[in-house]
């Protein structure tokens, strides 16, 4: 896990053509994993490149969605781009889980994914985010965070 030190982007990062220095976020973006333990559920956002990289990263995010005993839900909202890692974590949740796994807001490269590999027939694919619930006291401490982002990005990523 990564404890708010800065990795650089993978990939290629490239300008637009119209602007050199411009950024593409869609490009290289840079892997972020958080585990969220709520009253009810436990929710893993993932955004940017899910990948062989992060490999690690989705086994311990996979042990605190399990050590939490409660149902398990993936932001997948924020993906940019997934392999056949990020495949076989879904499949590994699904089938070690045992309440039905849901991934929420799944963009279309991911619904292909899923479609294609018919993992899909495993998980449940919402479309709405129904919202998240702390503890009335708060979160038992803080997330659990593999980000591989700047210092100080933290929490699930803004819709």
């Amino acid at each position: 896990m990564q404890d708010g030190t800065y990795d650089p982007p993978r990939g290629p990062q490239g300008g637009s053509p119209q602007d050199p220095g411009q950024q593409n976020p869609e490009i290289g973006d840079p892997a972020s994993i958080h585990v969220i333990v709520g009253k009810s559920r436990a929710r893993i956002v993932l955004s940017g490149e899910i990948d062989a990289d992060i490999g690690g990263d989705l086994h311990e995010a996979t042990a605190a969605a399990e050590e939490s005993r409660l149902p398990v839900e993936i932001d997948a909202h924020h993906v940019t781009f997934m392999d056949s890692s990020g495949v076989a974590f879904l499949a590994r949740l699904a089938s070690r889980s045992p309440h039905r796994v849901r991934v929420l807001r799944a963009p279309p490269t991911v619904r292909f994914l899923l479609e294609v590999t018919r993992i899909g027939d495993l998980l449940d694919i919402v479309d709405e985010d129904p919202g998240f619930e702390l503890d009335d006291d708060g979160p038992a401490g803080p997330p659990s965070d593999t980000t591989q982002a700047p210092a100080g990005v933290g929490g699930p990523p803004a819709s």
